[in-house]
């Protein structure tokens, strides 16, 4: 319905296309090539013609069949085919505004844009069945390091494309990923990629909050959000890593011993509180952006600081260079320092606990990409490729998300964190044969407990191909 580049085309349609590059990712391919193992098993290609098929009428079988000149002889596309596909999510004239100098972000083409509304269905489906009504979304760009001569240089200095993923914490999908060139800043249009987030968000969520790090610390973003400009949310509450610039040291400093307080962590294991070796403090200040407006609503800025493992020599405290921002206290010693700004009005050590919770999974998700998916791979030196090869790679993400959500995870709780590395050990590459007899495929799988696996899961997908109201029945 939302990608229709082949709608009028002989041979493979979308809807084939597309799904043969999701289960590429899904079994463990990394390149258009490995289209080629899939068609060598000779089982896969039996049951995905089956499946292909299910549900469609005689009219509509027979139209899927008049799309081949000849008789098919391939169930999943060649490396050729794929390639020329895919080139058709091309825009080549908003992609000519590429410059190695500056921070552009071409116009998305149809294709893109269909795939994205793919992915927007599929999470409104994931939410019609496992409603949630509040969403934190979790804003942060990642590195998808490439050899291609065409891409530009990221801020780390290789060639790379730096993709914005919007990540929804309570369903641990990501909402919305928008490709970029390595030299777009990560920071670069986050209010309009807030307010699209926004904008595709099920009707039925009701409350919004924002997590970023330093790269959100933009006044029209943070202005955007602690005013209420948003016509359907409102308010969105908010922490943000803020810059620790020299004017911010200068109030750290200020800062008395008996105003840091301890930050705890829980102890999963013992199911205790115990100390984390790093404190924070909540500092008056008010930078210009916020002095020039009189009606400007609430800001606070917390600050943690961690005491270095390693402390510097005698008189060199001032001479340390290192990535992060310091502070060098005369009895104490030298500290790491990490600000936030936020809107909310929570307890300090709760409230960078909750913004530290960011880290978790919206970070796994990023090495399950490039690592465990085919995002750390992208095809070609077309920027239009690449997107749409990265737009496929999430729709498998969130997929697989969602199978472990609202299957796999009610047979056992143990799969809902399971990297896609054991799903395929445990589940998608258990061996099997394929038989046919008397007009059923059937799939013999060795195993009493592989068995009762399999048999469990597909009673709870069946269950979600129903209609809502009988699932609720």
């Amino acid at each position: 319905r939302n990608v229709t580049t082949r709608e009028d085309s002989q041979g493979y349609s979308d809807r084939q296309m597309l799904m043969s590059l999701i289960l590429l990712n899904l079994a463990g391919g990394d390149c258009v090539d490995d289209l080629a193992r899939l068609e060598e098993d000779s089982g896969f290609s039996r049951v995905l013609r089956r499946v292909e098929c299910q549900g469609l009428s005689r009219q509509q079988r027979r139209a899927q069949e008049r799309r081949w000149r000849r008789e098919r002889r391939r169930t999943v596309p060649s490396a050729s085919s794929m390639f020329r596909y895919l080139e058709g999510f091309c825009n080549e004239e908003a992609e000519a505004g590429r410059k190695s100098g500056s921070a552009f972000i071409p116009k998305l083409s149809e294709g893109l844009l269909g795939l994205r509304k793919v992915n927007q269905d599929l999470v409104n489906s994931i939410q019609a069945r496992s409603p949630e009504k509040t969403a934190t979304l979790d804003m942060d760009a990642t590195l998808a390091e490439t050899s291609k001569k065409d891409a530009f240089f990221c801020y780390k200095g290789f060639r790379a494309y730096q993709p914005l993923n919007v990540f929804w914490a309570e369903q641990e999908l990501v909402l919305l990923s928008e490709f970029r060139d390595g030299n777009v800043n990560a920071g670069f249009e986050q209010r309009r990629i807030l307010e699209e987030s926004l904008d595709i968000l099920p009707p039925d969520v009701e409350k919004v909050f924002v997590r970023s790090d330093t790269a959100g610390y933009q006044v029209d973003l943070l202005r955007y959000m602690a005013e209420g400009m948003n016509s359907r949310f409102g308010v969105v509450g908010f922490a943000v890593g803020a810059d620790v610039t020299p004017a911010l040291k200068a109030e750290v400093s200020r800062l008395k011993e008996s105003d840091w307080q301890p930050i705890k962590k829980w102890d999963e294991k013992r199911k205790e509180w115990k100390e984390s070796g790093q404190e924070w403090a909540e500092v008056v200040f008010v930078p210009n952006w916020i002095a020039h407006k009189k009606d400007n609503p609430d800001y606070r800025y917390l600050v943690s600081r961690e005491r270095l493992q390693e402390q510097p020599l005698p008189g060199m405290e001032h001479q340390l260079d290192l990535p992060f921002p310091t502070q060098v206290c005369e009895k104490q010693g030298v500290y790491k320092l990490h600000a936030v700004i936020t809107n909310r009005d929570l307890a300090g050590d709760d409230l960078i606990r909750w913004y530290r919770d960011r880290c978790g999974k919206s970070e796994e998700v990023h090495a399950v990409m490039k690592e465990d998916l085919a995002g750390g791979q992208l095809p070609s030196k077309h920027f239009g490729v690449n997107a749409a090869w990265w737009g496929v790679m999430i729709l498998a993400l969130n997929l697989n998300l969602a199978m472990k959500k609202l299957v796999l995870a009610t047979v056992d709780k143990v799969w809902r964190n399971r990297r896609l590395k054991a799903v395929r050990f445990l589940f998608i590459g258990l061996p099997g044969r394929v038989v046919h007899h008397a007009r059923e495929l059937c799939i013999k799988v060795g195993g009493a407990k592989a068995c009762e696996l399999l048999r469990r899961a597909r009673e709870k997908i069946l269950l979600l191909a129903q209609p809502l109201q009988a699932q609720a029945i």
